[in-house]
Protein backbone atom coordinates (compact mmCIF):
# COMPACT_ATOMS: atom_id res chain seq x y z
CA UNK A 1 0.00 0.00 0.00
CA UNK A 2 2.97 2.23 0.96
CA UNK A 3 4.99 1.43 -2.21
CA UNK A 4 1.38 2.49 -4.04
CA UNK A 5 0.82 5.37 -2.62
CA UNK A 6 4.79 6.47 -2.80
CA UNK A 7 4.53 5.68 -7.19
CA UNK A 8 1.18 8.11 -7.15
CA UNK A 9 3.17 10.73 -5.20
CA UNK A 10 6.08 10.71 -7.65
CA UNK A 11 3.78 10.49 -10.40
CA UNK A 12 1.87 13.63 -9.31
CA UNK A 13 5.17 15.05 -8.74
CA UNK A 14 6.51 14.32 -12.06
CA UNK A 15 3.33 15.75 -13.82
CA UNK A 16 3.14 18.95 -11.56
CA UNK A 17 7.16 19.13 -12.52
CA UNK A 18 6.38 19.00 -16.34
CA UNK A 19 3.44 21.55 -16.14
CA UNK A 20 5.52 23.99 -14.02
CA UNK A 21 8.48 23.72 -16.81
CA UNK A 22 6.15 24.22 -19.67
CA UNK A 23 4.56 27.32 -18.12
CA UNK A 24 8.16 28.76 -17.46
CA UNK A 25 8.70 27.90 -21.33
CA UNK A 26 5.57 29.62 -22.39
CA UNK A 27 6.24 32.86 -20.15
CA UNK A 28 10.07 33.14 -21.78
CA UNK A 29 9.58 31.95 -25.19
CA UNK A 30 9.34 34.20 -28.12
CA UNK A 31 5.95 35.75 -28.20
CA UNK A 32 4.30 35.10 -31.65
CA UNK A 33 0.63 36.43 -31.62
CA UNK A 34 -0.55 35.06 -35.29
CA UNK A 35 0.04 32.39 -37.38
CA UNK A 36 2.84 32.39 -40.86
CA UNK A 37 0.12 31.76 -43.52
CA UNK A 38 1.58 30.75 -46.78
CA UNK A 39 0.87 34.33 -48.14
CA UNK A 40 3.54 35.36 -44.96
CA UNK A 41 5.59 32.81 -45.41
CA UNK A 42 7.66 34.16 -48.14
CA UNK A 43 8.94 37.36 -49.92
CA UNK A 44 7.36 38.73 -52.83
CA UNK A 45 9.55 37.67 -56.07
CA UNK A 46 9.05 40.40 -58.64
CA UNK A 47 10.24 40.99 -62.41
CA UNK A 48 10.65 44.22 -63.64
CA UNK A 49 8.20 44.57 -66.46
CA UNK A 50 9.35 45.39 -70.14
CA UNK A 51 10.06 49.11 -70.38
CA UNK A 52 11.15 49.83 -66.73
CA UNK A 53 14.13 49.93 -65.59
CA UNK A 54 13.33 49.68 -61.92
CA UNK A 55 10.77 48.54 -59.93
CA UNK A 56 10.79 51.53 -57.17
CA UNK A 57 8.48 54.58 -56.30
CA UNK A 58 10.88 56.78 -57.08
CA UNK A 59 10.72 55.47 -60.74
CA UNK A 60 6.99 54.87 -60.67
CA UNK A 61 6.89 58.49 -59.82
CA UNK A 62 8.59 60.11 -62.84
CA UNK A 63 5.37 59.28 -64.78
CA UNK A 64 2.43 59.13 -62.03
CA UNK A 65 3.74 62.22 -60.20
CA UNK A 66 0.85 63.04 -58.36
CA UNK A 67 0.07 59.23 -56.92
CA UNK A 68 3.82 59.04 -55.96
CA UNK A 69 3.17 62.17 -53.90
CA UNK A 70 0.03 61.35 -51.71
CA UNK A 71 2.03 57.68 -51.10
CA UNK A 72 5.09 59.19 -50.13
CA UNK A 73 3.20 61.08 -47.03
CA UNK A 74 1.28 58.05 -46.37
CA UNK A 75 2.24 55.42 -43.45
CA UNK A 76 2.98 52.53 -46.15
CA UNK A 77 5.52 54.99 -47.41
CA UNK A 78 7.00 55.25 -43.82
CA UNK A 79 6.07 51.30 -43.05
CA UNK A 80 10.06 50.48 -42.71
CA UNK A 81 11.44 53.28 -42.01
CA UNK A 82 8.91 54.25 -39.18
CA UNK A 83 10.65 55.07 -35.30
CA UNK A 84 7.97 53.16 -33.52
CA UNK A 85 8.34 50.09 -35.81
CA UNK A 86 12.36 49.96 -35.43
CA UNK A 87 12.82 50.31 -32.30
CA UNK A 88 9.65 47.85 -31.75
CA UNK A 89 11.37 45.18 -33.85
CA UNK A 90 15.05 45.45 -31.95
CA UNK A 91 13.18 45.00 -29.09
CA UNK A 92 11.48 41.85 -30.29
CA UNK A 93 14.55 40.37 -31.11
CA UNK A 94 13.89 41.51 -34.95
CA UNK A 95 12.09 38.20 -35.77
CA UNK A 96 11.92 37.71 -39.33
CA UNK A 97 8.46 36.74 -39.97
CA UNK A 98 7.74 40.72 -39.23
CA UNK A 99 9.49 42.10 -42.08
CA UNK A 100 6.40 40.00 -44.49
CA UNK A 101 4.29 43.20 -44.36
CA UNK A 102 6.98 45.97 -43.47
CA UNK A 103 8.85 45.33 -46.29
CA UNK A 104 6.95 42.52 -48.61
CA UNK A 105 9.32 42.06 -51.72
CA UNK A 106 12.38 40.04 -51.60
CA UNK A 107 14.28 42.65 -53.48
CA UNK A 108 13.97 44.72 -50.27
CA UNK A 109 15.38 42.05 -47.68
CA UNK A 110 18.90 41.93 -46.81
CA UNK A 111 18.50 37.93 -46.37
CA UNK A 112 15.59 36.04 -47.93
CA UNK A 113 13.58 33.08 -46.28
CA UNK A 114 14.57 30.20 -48.48
CA UNK A 115 12.72 27.50 -46.12
CA UNK A 116 11.50 26.66 -42.62
CA UNK A 117 12.64 24.75 -39.70
CA UNK A 118 9.50 24.18 -37.88
CA UNK A 119 5.65 23.88 -39.17
CA UNK A 120 4.82 26.69 -37.80
CA UNK A 121 7.15 29.04 -39.63
CA UNK A 122 8.50 30.46 -36.93
CA UNK A 123 12.03 29.61 -37.50
CA UNK A 124 13.18 29.96 -41.33
CA UNK A 125 16.51 29.11 -42.93
CA UNK A 126 17.81 32.61 -44.39
CA UNK A 127 20.85 33.08 -46.99
CA UNK A 128 22.08 36.63 -47.79
CA UNK A 129 20.62 38.27 -50.88
CA UNK A 130 22.21 39.51 -53.57
CA UNK A 131 19.76 41.25 -55.06
CA UNK A 132 19.32 43.10 -52.20
CA UNK A 133 18.29 47.20 -53.12
CA UNK A 134 18.71 49.48 -50.02
CA UNK A 135 16.58 52.26 -51.60
CA UNK A 136 13.54 50.02 -52.43
CA UNK A 137 14.05 48.60 -48.76
CA UNK A 138 13.70 52.39 -47.34
CA UNK A 139 10.06 52.28 -49.56
CA UNK A 140 8.53 49.92 -47.05
CA UNK A 141 5.27 48.89 -48.92
CA UNK A 142 6.12 50.41 -52.31
CA UNK A 143 4.19 50.05 -55.49
CA UNK A 144 5.33 47.62 -56.63
CA UNK A 145 3.98 45.67 -53.59
CA UNK A 146 0.54 46.04 -55.41
CA UNK A 147 1.26 46.47 -58.95
CA UNK A 148 3.68 44.20 -59.87
CA UNK A 149 3.03 40.36 -60.90
CA UNK A 150 4.44 37.84 -63.03
CA UNK A 151 6.43 40.84 -64.66
CA UNK A 152 2.60 42.92 -65.53
CA UNK A 153 1.71 46.25 -63.99
CA UNK A 154 -1.79 45.25 -62.31
CA UNK A 155 -4.31 47.81 -61.67
CA UNK A 156 -8.23 48.82 -62.57
CA UNK A 157 -7.71 49.74 -66.02
CA UNK A 158 -6.66 48.22 -68.95
CA UNK A 159 -3.90 50.36 -71.25
CA UNK A 160 -3.02 49.20 -74.62
CA UNK A 161 -0.61 52.48 -74.94
CA UNK A 162 1.36 52.30 -71.70
CA UNK A 163 5.44 52.43 -72.20
CA UNK A 164 4.95 49.09 -70.19
CA UNK A 165 2.59 45.65 -69.78
CA UNK A 166 -0.49 46.70 -68.15
CA UNK A 167 -3.22 44.38 -67.05
CA UNK A 168 -6.44 45.16 -65.54
CA UNK A 169 -7.15 42.71 -62.67
CA UNK A 170 -10.18 42.06 -61.46
CA UNK A 171 -8.82 42.07 -57.38
CA UNK A 172 -8.63 45.66 -58.09
CA UNK A 173 -11.99 46.11 -58.46
CA UNK A 174 -13.25 43.93 -55.66
CA UNK A 175 -13.41 46.44 -52.59
CA UNK A 176 -10.65 44.70 -50.22
CA UNK A 177 -8.27 42.05 -52.02
CA UNK A 178 -5.43 44.36 -52.35
CA UNK A 179 -5.69 45.19 -48.83
CA UNK A 180 -6.28 41.54 -47.29
CA UNK A 181 -2.69 40.21 -48.29
CA UNK A 182 -1.76 41.99 -45.26
CA UNK A 183 -4.15 43.25 -42.86
CA UNK A 184 -6.29 39.84 -42.73
CA UNK A 185 -3.96 37.70 -40.33
CA UNK A 186 -5.03 34.21 -39.11
CA UNK A 187 -5.29 33.62 -35.52
CA UNK A 188 -5.95 29.86 -35.06
CA UNK A 189 -3.35 27.77 -33.34
CA UNK A 190 -3.64 25.62 -30.57
CA UNK A 191 -2.43 27.98 -28.55
CA UNK A 192 -4.57 31.04 -29.61
CA UNK A 193 -7.66 31.75 -28.31
CA UNK A 194 -8.83 34.97 -29.68
CA UNK A 195 -12.40 35.83 -30.16
CA UNK A 196 -11.53 37.12 -33.72
CA UNK A 197 -8.37 37.54 -34.95
CA UNK A 198 -5.17 39.61 -34.13
CA UNK A 199 -5.79 42.52 -36.08
CA UNK A 200 -8.62 41.64 -36.73
CA UNK A 201 -10.50 44.59 -38.95
CA UNK A 202 -11.87 42.20 -41.50
CA UNK A 203 -13.52 40.20 -38.84
CA UNK A 204 -14.82 42.93 -37.11
CA UNK A 205 -16.58 44.22 -40.41
CA UNK A 206 -17.94 40.65 -40.75
CA UNK A 207 -19.45 40.25 -37.94
CA UNK A 208 -21.99 43.07 -38.84
CA UNK A 209 -22.88 41.23 -41.15
CA UNK A 210 -21.01 44.02 -43.36
CA UNK A 211 -19.57 44.28 -46.65
CA UNK A 212 -15.67 45.75 -45.94
CA UNK A 213 -14.97 48.39 -48.61
CA UNK A 214 -10.94 49.44 -47.91
CA UNK A 215 -10.23 50.83 -50.65
CA UNK A 216 -13.36 52.95 -50.55
CA UNK A 217 -13.04 54.51 -47.29
CA UNK A 218 -8.89 55.03 -47.12
CA UNK A 219 -8.40 55.33 -51.04
CA UNK A 220 -10.73 58.07 -51.89
CA UNK A 221 -12.39 58.05 -55.51
CA UNK A 222 -11.14 60.74 -57.46
CA UNK A 223 -11.01 61.24 -61.39
CA UNK A 224 -7.77 62.47 -62.96
CA UNK A 225 -5.40 60.92 -65.27
CA UNK A 226 -3.12 58.71 -63.36
CA UNK A 227 0.02 59.55 -65.44
CA UNK A 228 1.49 62.92 -67.18
CA UNK A 229 -0.74 64.63 -69.81
CA UNK A 230 -2.78 61.30 -70.03
CA UNK A 231 -6.67 60.61 -69.81
CA UNK A 232 -8.47 61.50 -66.81
CA UNK A 233 -10.04 57.82 -65.45
CA UNK A 234 -11.44 57.02 -61.77
CA UNK A 235 -8.98 56.30 -59.66
CA UNK A 236 -8.13 55.79 -56.06
CA UNK A 237 -5.81 58.31 -54.11
CA UNK A 238 -2.68 56.37 -52.32
CA UNK A 239 -3.58 58.14 -49.34
CA UNK A 240 -4.19 55.09 -47.32
CA UNK A 241 -5.38 57.48 -44.52
CA UNK A 242 -6.25 55.80 -40.77
CA UNK A 243 -5.18 56.09 -37.39
CA UNK A 244 -2.19 58.58 -37.63
CA UNK A 245 -4.36 61.09 -39.66
CA UNK A 246 -6.59 62.53 -36.61
CA UNK A 247 -9.27 64.20 -39.29
CA UNK A 248 -10.07 60.77 -40.35
CA UNK A 249 -10.26 59.57 -36.97
CA UNK A 250 -12.40 62.15 -36.13
CA UNK A 251 -14.63 61.70 -39.00
CA UNK A 252 -15.84 57.84 -38.06
CA UNK A 253 -17.11 59.31 -34.71
CA UNK A 254 -20.19 60.65 -33.39
CA UNK A 255 -20.73 63.06 -30.15
CA UNK A 256 -23.66 63.88 -28.04
CA UNK A 257 -24.32 64.94 -24.86
CA UNK A 258 -26.70 65.44 -22.29
CA UNK A 259 -27.89 66.74 -18.40
CA UNK A 260 -30.53 64.75 -16.37
CA UNK A 261 -31.60 65.63 -12.86
CA UNK A 262 -33.25 64.48 -9.89
CA UNK A 263 -34.47 65.67 -6.44
CA UNK A 264 -30.95 64.65 -5.61
CA UNK A 265 -28.39 65.11 -8.19
CA UNK A 266 -27.76 66.28 -11.85
CA UNK A 267 -25.96 64.02 -14.54
CA UNK A 268 -23.96 64.53 -17.36
CA UNK A 269 -24.01 62.12 -20.28
CA UNK A 270 -21.93 61.78 -22.95
CA UNK A 271 -22.58 59.16 -25.79
CA UNK A 272 -20.19 58.18 -28.12
CA UNK A 273 -21.13 56.88 -31.35
CA UNK A 274 -18.87 55.27 -34.11
CA UNK A 275 -20.75 56.26 -37.03
CA UNK A 276 -18.23 56.66 -39.52
CA UNK A 277 -16.16 52.81 -40.17
CA UNK A 278 -18.13 49.67 -40.09
CA UNK A 279 -15.09 47.62 -38.32
CA UNK A 280 -14.55 48.49 -34.22
CA UNK A 281 -12.89 52.08 -33.44
CA UNK A 282 -10.23 52.03 -32.72
CA UNK A 283 -9.12 48.55 -34.90
CA UNK A 284 -5.85 47.37 -35.79
CA UNK A 285 -2.88 46.62 -33.18
CA UNK A 286 -4.11 45.78 -29.66
CA UNK A 287 -2.30 48.96 -28.87
CA UNK A 288 -4.48 51.11 -30.36
CA UNK A 289 -7.58 52.44 -27.71
CA UNK A 290 -9.08 55.23 -26.91
CA UNK A 291 -9.83 57.27 -23.32
CA UNK A 292 -12.61 59.31 -21.97
CA UNK A 293 -12.10 61.95 -19.36
CA UNK A 294 -14.95 63.66 -18.22
CA UNK A 295 -14.04 66.53 -15.34
CA UNK A 296 -16.29 68.35 -13.65
CA UNK A 297 -15.08 72.07 -12.92
CA UNK A 298 -15.81 75.19 -10.60
CA UNK A 299 -16.13 78.35 -11.38
CA UNK A 300 -12.06 78.54 -11.03
CA UNK A 301 -11.52 76.02 -13.39
CA UNK A 302 -10.79 73.12 -10.08
CA UNK A 303 -11.19 69.92 -10.60
CA UNK A 304 -14.35 68.75 -8.35
CA UNK A 305 -14.58 65.23 -9.91
CA UNK A 306 -12.97 63.51 -12.60
CA UNK A 307 -14.27 60.57 -14.61
CA UNK A 308 -11.31 58.13 -17.03
CA UNK A 309 -11.99 54.95 -19.40
CA UNK A 310 -10.22 53.22 -21.71
CA UNK A 311 -11.99 51.90 -24.47
CA UNK A 312 -9.33 48.98 -25.71
CA UNK A 313 -9.14 45.30 -26.31
CA UNK A 314 -7.57 44.03 -23.84
CA UNK A 315 -5.82 40.32 -24.14
CA UNK A 316 -3.91 37.75 -22.14
CA UNK A 317 -0.42 37.33 -24.01
CA UNK A 318 0.94 34.85 -21.92
CA UNK A 319 0.88 31.60 -21.22
CA UNK A 320 -2.02 31.26 -23.65
CA UNK A 321 -3.17 34.01 -25.79
CA UNK A 322 -6.99 35.18 -25.08
CA UNK A 323 -9.39 38.04 -25.16
CA UNK A 324 -10.15 38.90 -21.60
CA UNK A 325 -12.22 42.10 -23.01
CA UNK A 326 -13.21 44.15 -25.52
CA UNK A 327 -14.33 47.81 -25.15
CA UNK A 328 -13.83 49.55 -27.90
CA UNK A 329 -16.64 51.24 -30.24
CA UNK A 330 -18.44 48.99 -32.92
CA UNK A 331 -20.16 50.21 -35.57
CA UNK A 332 -23.64 52.21 -35.09
CA UNK A 333 -23.53 51.29 -31.35
CA UNK A 334 -24.02 54.28 -29.14
CA UNK A 335 -22.05 54.19 -25.29
CA UNK A 336 -22.77 56.35 -22.72
CA UNK A 337 -20.42 57.72 -19.98
CA UNK A 338 -22.18 59.16 -16.92
CA UNK A 339 -21.24 61.41 -14.22
CA UNK A 340 -23.39 62.55 -11.35
CA UNK A 341 -22.77 65.85 -8.78
CA UNK A 342 -24.33 67.29 -6.47
CA UNK A 343 -24.69 71.60 -6.89
CA UNK A 344 -26.27 72.20 -3.34
CA UNK A 345 -23.12 72.39 -1.22
CA UNK A 346 -19.91 74.70 -2.00
CA UNK A 347 -18.42 72.59 -4.48
CA UNK A 348 -20.59 74.28 -7.23
CA UNK A 349 -20.13 72.46 -10.68
CA UNK A 350 -20.05 75.31 -13.00
CA UNK A 351 -18.30 73.26 -16.73
CA UNK A 352 -17.41 69.97 -18.08
CA UNK A 353 -14.65 69.31 -19.70
CA UNK A 354 -14.49 66.54 -21.97
CA UNK A 355 -11.38 65.07 -24.16
CA UNK A 356 -11.48 61.50 -26.20
CA UNK A 357 -8.34 60.87 -27.20
CA UNK A 358 -7.03 58.20 -29.94
CA UNK A 359 -3.88 56.34 -28.41
CA UNK A 360 -1.69 54.39 -31.09
CA UNK A 361 0.40 52.97 -28.36
CA UNK A 362 -0.23 52.21 -24.97
CA UNK A 363 2.07 54.17 -22.50
CA UNK A 364 2.90 51.20 -20.67
CA UNK A 365 4.45 49.28 -24.15
CA UNK A 366 6.56 52.81 -25.18
CA UNK A 367 8.16 52.63 -21.80
CA UNK A 368 8.80 48.66 -21.65
CA UNK A 369 10.19 49.26 -25.20
CA UNK A 370 12.50 52.26 -24.41
CA UNK A 371 10.51 54.00 -27.44
CA UNK A 372 10.91 57.98 -27.75
CA UNK A 373 8.55 59.40 -29.92
CA UNK A 374 9.54 62.22 -32.79
CA UNK A 375 5.60 62.52 -33.45
CA UNK A 376 2.21 62.32 -30.93
CA UNK A 377 1.39 58.46 -30.12
CA UNK A 378 -1.77 60.27 -29.16
CA UNK A 379 -4.14 62.99 -29.84
CA UNK A 380 -7.21 64.72 -29.33
CA UNK A 381 -10.73 63.31 -31.42
CA UNK A 382 -12.95 65.50 -29.80
CA UNK A 383 -12.50 68.44 -26.77
CA UNK A 384 -15.45 70.24 -25.72
CA UNK A 385 -15.88 72.36 -22.51
CA UNK A 386 -19.77 72.76 -21.40
CA UNK A 387 -21.49 74.56 -19.03
CA UNK A 388 -24.04 73.55 -16.44
CA UNK A 389 -27.31 74.49 -16.98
Amino acid sequence: MNKTISTKKKIIIALLLLLLAFTIWRLLRPLNIFVVEDKFAYGLAVTIPKGLDSISAKSCGVCHEEIYNEWSESIHAQAWSDPYYQVDMKFEGSPPVCINCHIPLQAQREQIIVGYKDSDKLDPILKNNPDFDAQLQSEGVTCAACHIRDGVIIGTHKIDDAPHPVKQDERFLSQNSPCIMCHKVSGDRWDMFYKRPPCGTISEIAEKNLKADCVGCHMPETVRPVVLGGVARKSGKHLFHGGHTPAKVKSALSVDYRFSENKFNKTFTLTLTNSGTNHYLPTGTPDRHLTVDIKLLDADNRVIKEKKEKLIRNIIWRPFIFDLYDSRLPYGEPRDFSISFNNRGNNIVKTVDVTVKYHLLEESRRKRIGYIPTTPINYPIYQKRIDVP
